[in-house]
């Protein structure tokens, strides 16, 4: 205490140095307070759908055929619903086995009855068919929405067998805006009565349906098909040439014989290009877009309004396009981010192929490449396309994309992928929440396009092709395919080295 006592306490000048260090510790936190606000709300905002999907995938597990039809508006639930012609005759014959069981009267009635059974086409009767269609070109509701305009989009799907995933690509086509615009063409490998009915009964835009005619279906055991005579795959070229199978000279690049199962897709691709472009008297005279699709695609409803726009940017946003692609191959969807974004470089095979569309311009560009595409030894058509860009145009293909998808793959198997559920739901439930989430988001039909640098492309480099492709009479038929002039009735058949299709 006394020593407590003995001090002499001075008092220090009142200088402002603690008020000010308060002051600036104030500020600071202040500011460091507001810095993490905004940081949280960038983080929120360019997460958004990000975390929307996250809720929604945890809370919307349920892919079962009701749920999607759920989120299918109530009028196009009969594009979804089966009515097969081979499912009512089964169900007549259940009708009439129940009748039978009721009672003696019943049984009586039911014997009477003249049910209409529904017999499939024998192979004379299905080639007559596609004969039939093909010289028809009968172009559907074109009462209702008026002639093709050489301005319009046509759209060219590239059909198969799998009627599941194209009840839900029209699903999708049904709800774009401005479909009724549009010229629907339907491309079949395989003629099947379901499939005609599920096209047959479209009713918002114009249909065309045509039948590619050297399908594997129609020759099952002679070329294009499966010839008896025809090399195995695996067989070696020596061997080939003792057995003297029919392409025993002509083996691919890997030493493999052809498989008819691959080389009809490329065909395909290749005969509808040219039939839509130059041989249907409904596209004589157009001048507009054409998207190519297939059958296991899915669109978004403003699809044809970003296509209308990109198509009129080209000039400003990169005069040396000549394609558009429409969609993307990625796992997750930012809308938010991308949905108004555009980015161009060359075209490439395996990241633009999906939804992408070129005018007659571009086409005859490729035409007179034919055979660069029909000689190159690749059964995938897309690479076959890349090798013409690559080594034949003068004005290479160049692409304007769309970052935020308008287009998307929900077919789990094919030729190929196989999946051990091939009728899975799981991706189309998927592709509907996103759409569902960028239309509540207001990310779809943007006022205008943005157009941002593309990370670093490596230059694609000539590379071998897939082979599948090396067989003489693929080249030829392939090479005859654009030979052909526009359609003259009475113009039935073609013959290539003996055979008659």
């Amino acid at each position: 205490m006394s020593k407590i006592r003995g001090r002499i306490l001075v008092p220090l000048p009142n200088t402002g140095a603690m008020g000010r260090k308060r002051n600036n510790f104030y500020m600071r936190s202040i500011f460091v307070f507001a810095l993490c606000i905004f940081g949280l709300l960038q983080y929120h905002n360019f997460n958004y759908l990000d975390s929307r999907d996250t809720v929604l995938s945890d809370a919307v597990t349920n892919d079962s055929e009701d749920a999607i039809l759920a989120m299918v508006p109530a009028p196009l639930h009969k594009y979804l619903t089966p009515h097969t012609r081979n499912h009512t005759a089964a169900a007549t014959a259940v009708g009439a086995m129940f009748l039978n069981s009721t009672s003696a009267g019943a049984m009586a009635t039911a014997t009477t009855l003249n049910f209409d059974v529904y017999h499939p086409p024998n192979m004379t009767e299905i080639k007559r068919q596609i004969i039939r269609y093909n010289e028809m070109q009968l172009v559907l509701n074109e009462d209702i929405f008026g002639p093709l305009q050489n301005d319009s989009v046509i759209i060219v799907i590239q059909v198969h067998t799998r009627i599941t995933y194209l009840r839900h690509l029209i699903v999708s086509l049904a709800q774009a805006r401005d479909i009724s615009k549009v010229l629907l063409v339907f491309s079949h490998d395989y003629y099947d009565d379901d499939i005609n009915d599920l096209v047959q009964q479209i009713d918002f835009c114009k249909v065309l349906q045509i039948f590619y005619p050297y399908s594997i279906q129609t020759h099952p055991h002679e070329y294009p098909g499966l010839d008896p005579n025809d090399c195995p795959r695996n067989m070696k070229k020596d061997q080939a040439l003792i057995t003297n199978c029919n392409n025993a000279l002509y083996p691919d690049l890997y030493g493999h014989y052809r498989e008819a199962k691959f080389t009809q897709t490329k065909h395909h691709w290749w005969w509808k290009a040219n039939r839509v472009f130059n041989e249907l008297e409904v596209t004589r005279f157009h001048t507009g877009l054409v998207l190519f699709l297939e059958e296991d695609h899915y669109v978004a409803e403003d699809f044809l309004y970003i296509l209308a726009m990109m198509q009129q940017r080209t000039k400003d946003l990169c005069p040396q396009c000549n394609v558009l692609s429409l969609g993307t191959y990625l796992k997750t969807f930012n809308y938010y981010t991308y949905h108004s974004k555009v980015e161009v470089m060359p075209w490439i095979s395996s990241k633009h192929n999906m939804g992408f569309a070129f005018n007659r311009t571009t086409w005859m560009g490729i035409r007179k490449c034919a055979r660069h595409f029909c000689t190159y030894d690749d059964y995938n058509w897309d690479w076959s396309l890349q090798h013409v860009s690559q080594q034949c145009l003068k004005r290479k293909l160049h692409a304007m994309i769309v970052k935020g998808p308008r287009v998307f793959h929900i077919g789990e198997c094919g030729v190929h992928h196989k999946n051990k559920n091939c009728e899975s739901n799981q991706v189309i439930s998927k592709v509907q929440h996103v759409l569902r989430i960028a239309r509540n988001s207001h990310q779809l039909f943007p006022r205008s396009l943005t157009l941002t640098v593309p990370s670093l492309v490596k230059k694609s480099k000539l590379r071998k092709g897939n082979g599948g492709w090396g067989d003489l009479r693929d080249h030829e038929l392939c090479l005859n395919m654009t030979l052909a002039t526009r359609f003259r009735p009475g113009l039935r058949s073609t013959k290539l080295q003996g055979h008659v299709f």
